[in-house]
Parts: structure tokens; C-alpha cells; sequence
């Protein structure tokens, strides 16, 4: 009795050694089919670095502007406060990004703000950062431009300080009216939704 449950937990070992050793295998295998070689690796890196068409509609928008600014700061039904300044658009990095630079005043006070717009090869988006002097924070976005390549409509999020907010959503759009106007409207989705701009920025070309 004692021979036969000997020879049968053998049995079971070997077995089990055999089946655990054709799934380590069939690891090996599934691992070595999705690294990529090294050949390959490098025309990927290629392609994500590589400036392409969706660059040059962030190079159309290079220049110097002259832009007037519109802010509803009691919803987009009241009057605007409207203040004017200009706009530095300058192609950064071989073509890759496009850095925007603004001096104008905001609530009777100096504004500059700088910003960088991008397209991620990688994850097939336009990408974009803003910093200015009216905050601490840094605005992220991200987004995609129209089949006719003219209006660009990024996403992300803001807090809001006065109100306590955090993570707000916010719309973005950019609309090429002309190589020589671009109009930049912002969207407080949670407050007004998409209809009607808290901000707009137009921009006419000076050089």
C-alpha cells in the first residue's frame, strides 16, 4: 500500500514538473514574440520623434499677433472685459513644438503667460502645458483637429481657487479662421457647457 501512494505522488510530481514546465516554455515563447528587435525598436523611436503633418498645422500658427482678449467673468451672457496684447508664436525643437508666448493685462493687471503645444506621435494626439503670472498651477490638455485640419479641440481639467473647485473640466478650441487670424476660445464645461466661451482670444497677424 505504502509502495503504490509513493509511486503515485512520483507520478503526480512529474507530472506537475512536466506541466509547469510547458507553461514557463509557452512564457518564453509568448515573451519572445513581444519584444520587438532591436531593428525595429529603432524605426519605431524613428517615427515617434519624427515630425510630421500634424506639426505643420502648429507651424501655420507661428508668428507675431495682435490679439485682443474677451473674458466673461459673470457667465458668457453679461459684458466681456476686453483687453488687448501680443501674441509670440515661435516653432521650437526642429518643428516639434510650438511655444506661445503673450503680454496683455487681465483684470487691469500685467498678464504673460507661456505655453507649449505639441503632437505625441506616440499616442496620436495634439499635447499642450500653460503657465502664467496669474497662478501657481499648470494646465495640461490634449485633443485632436478636425478632418479640415482647422479647428483644433483639446480637454483638461483646471481648479478654481476662488471657489474652492478642483479638476474642472475644461474645452479648448482653436480655430484657424485664416493663415492671417486664429481665433482661441475656452469652454467652463461644468459651469456653462460647450455653447458659449468664458474666454476668447483673437489673434491677427502682425509678422
Amino acid at each position: 500500500m505504502k509502495q503504490t501512494m509513493t509511486g503515485t505522488i512520483i507520478i503526480v510530481l512529474v507530472v506537475g514538473a512536466l506541466f509547469t514546465g510547458e507553461l514557463q516554455g509557452q512564457a518564453k515563447k509568448k515573451s519572445a514574440k513581444a519584444t520587438p528587435s532591436q531593428e525595429e525598436m529603432m524605426k519605431r523611436w524613428q517615427e515617434a520623434m519624427t515630425p510630421g503633418a500634424a506639426h505643420k498645422v502648429l507651424e501655420s500658427m507661428a508668428g507675431t499677433w495682435e490679439a485682443e482678449s474677451r473674458m466673461w467673468m459673470n457667465g458668457p451672457d453679461a459684458e466681456p472685459t476686453v483687453s488687448k496684447g501680443t501674441m509670440v508664436q515661435t516653432m521650437m525643437l526642429g518643428g516639434r513644438f510650438l511655444q506661445q508666448t503673450i503680454t496683455s493685462e487681465m483684470m487691469g493687471q500685467p498678464f504673460t503667460g507661456t505655453g507649449y503645444t505639441g503632437f505625441d506621435n506616440f499616442k496620436k494626439k495634439y499635447v499642450g502645458c500653460w503657465i502664467d503670472n496669474m497662478g501657481t498651477a499648470m494646465l495640461t490638455m490634449g485633443g485632436s483637429v478636425d478632418k479640415s485640419g482647422k479647428t483644433l479641440t483639446m480637454w483638461g481639467t483646471m481648479d478654481e481657487p476662488m471657489t474652492g473647485e478642483k479638476n474642472k473640466k475644461v474645452k479648448y478650441v482653436t480655430h484657424i479662421i485664416s493663415p492671417d487670424k486664429h481665433i482661441f476660445e475656452i469652454f467652463d464645461i461644468s459651469a456653462y457647457g460647450d455653447k458659449k466661451p468664458t474666454m476668447q482670444m483673437t489673434y491677427i497677424r502682425k509678422k
